[in-house]
């Protein structure tokens, strides 16, 4: 039990100082760029392989046309979705992601009010381990996803993961090539507070800190904030 708890507190010091570094470069980050949370779970599907800026402006094609009213969209012609929401790419697997996720809000009484503001208060009963569940059911929505919305959308204390996240823990040698999803998201689940302005943040924090400096290619381990933490710089 005492090499247990030893080996989590470790674990907590390192991501408290990964994170420590990672703010005092960078600053807060102020994610998630969205008005609503019913907009957040929206983008969240909608990012998937494509820019935010691509996102922004599949939105507002959506808002001009809908108001990002969901039953207003749920009422729309599968070819008029796909057109609206084309600048973020993969318009026709995309539709149906929207659609399927809109069917969850049916579910839960959800549609038909006419609210954008408060069209997620349907899940305001539901546990977060079982939403999660129910969202990794929808058709098209993966673990990322599932927890982009939980998190950021929700409000609820559950780590984004993603390939920055993975990336950043590999090459500083805090889990194994072999590592899942879940067991990654654990890692962190497992060692911090469940804190949502705090995985908010990080999460944030880890996607900056990959943009700029932990790249896939030719990574910038000069000026990197977390450079005094690796054991040796990648080629």
């Amino acid at each position: 039990m005492t090499s247990r708890h030893s080996t989590y507190g470790k674990r907590r010091r390192t991501l408290e100082s990964l994170y420590a570094a990672m703010l005092a470069h960078f600053g807060p980050s102020g994610w998630w760029p969205a008005k609503t949370p019913f907009e957040v779970a929206l983008g969240a599907i909608l990012t998937q392989n494509t820019s935010w800026t691509n996102v922004d402006k599949a939105l507002a094609a959506l808002d001009a046309a809908t108001a990002l009213v969901p039953d207003r969209i749920a009422s729309l012609p599968l070819p008029d979705l796909e057109a609206l929401i084309r600048p973020a790419g993969f318009f026709r697997q995309k539709s149906l992601k929207i659609l399927a996720f809109l069917e969850l809000l049916r579910r839960y009484d959800g549609l038909g009010h006419g609210e954008t503001d408060t069209a997620l208060a349907c899940f305001a009963h539901v546990e977060t381990d079982e939403l999660r569940r129910e969202l990794l059911a929808v058709s098209g929505i993966g673990p990322e996803t599932a927890d982009c919305i939980l998190l950021y959308a929700l409000d609820r204390p559950s780590f984004v993961v993603d390939a920055y996240t993975r990336r950043l823990c590999l090459r500083h040698g805090l889990v194994p090539e072999s590592v899942r999803y879940d067991e990654l998201r654990e890692f962190f689940m497992d060692a911090l507070e469940p804190d949502v302005a705090l995985f908010n943040e990080y999460h944030a924090l880890i996607v900056r800190t990959g943009k700029e400096f932990c790249r896939k290619t030719k990574p910038r381990c000069d000026g990197c904030p977390l450079a005094s933490f690796l054991e040796y710089a990648p080629e």
